[in-house]
């Protein structure tokens, strides 16, 4: 394993955990127990293909942002203890405040670049965790579909920082015509369904001829090249597995 050049580039990505810490959440496994079953009961919500996530073990879980309550149904659907990037604001109202601290999610702030939160998300992946992606950064503003906004790459850095570490698209439909942006109020009689599609790791995706298309002796010459060369190569890859990323999603309805 030591001359695995896919652990060598992990290493390439920046993604560090630098002594930050993933925050407690002390009712989390209280809201496991109950919440789905409430919302479940108020809500009319379904799940397709949820056995394909791992019950253990780390794993990235990404989807599609239109509404507050992608979130939520991605907790329920997941059935597992999901820790998402949250932007700061989040964390300035009382209430949300209280909801994000209570259940452990990541602060992320725009000034520095969302480094701390992404420091985060390592720890949460090097403990066994789930992380929960929305690729799109933040909530699709367009008033019409297709809503689906173009991915942001710290997705694939994140991927490829844990290269066996399963990354799985899904689909959230119905929470839009829920919660419409704009809206406090809930539409409880709108359907809600996450789809989940099938896992790829980067290590699946970069040697595959449809993915990153590089054997063992391209990614050699890749760790071999000058520092620029392959910031700059990498920075390709990244963009292409986001892209690929975001077209799964599609793929799976995402409108």
């Amino acid at each position: 394993m030591a001359d695995d050049p896919l652990l060598k580039l992990a290493s390439e990505t920046g993604l560090r955990q630098e002594g930050s810490h993933v925050p407690p959440a002390p009712i989390y496994s209280l809201l496991l127990r109950i919440g789905p079953v409430i919302l479940k009961s108020i809500f009319r919500i379904s799940t397709r293909g949820t056995e394909r996530l791992p019950k253990r073990g780390p794993v990235i879980i990404t989807g599609n942002h239109v509404s507050h309550v992608d979130p939520i149904l991605m907790i329920v659907g997941a059935r597992r203890t999901v820790r998402f990037l949250s932007k700061a604001e989040h964390f300035n109202n009382w209430f949300t405040r209280f909801v994000m601290l209570t259940t452990g999610q990541l602060e992320t702030k725009r000034e520095t670049g969302g480094k701390e939160g992404m420091a985060q998300a390592v720890e949460v992946l090097e403990k066994g965790g789930m992380m929960g992606i929305f690729p799109e950064g933040t909530r699709s503003k367009k008033v019409e579909p297709p809503y689906l906004q173009r991915g942001k790459t710290g997705v694939a850095r994140l991927a490829a920082t844990f290269p066996d570490v399963p990354v799985h698209p899904i689909v959230l439909l119905g929470a839009r015509e829920m919660l419409t942006p704009g809206s406090s109020k809930f539409r409880r009689k709108s359907p809600l369904t996450m789809s989940v599609g099938h896992s790829v790791t980067w290590r699946e995706w970069i040697t595959h001829p449809k993915g990153g298309g590089m054997d063992v002796a391209a990614l050699n010459n890749l760790l071999a090249s000058e520092t620029e060369s392959r910031k700059e190569q990498l920075a390709v890859l990244y963009r292409r597995f986001t892209d690929q990323l975001m077209g799964s999603i599609q793929a799976l309805g995402a409108p």
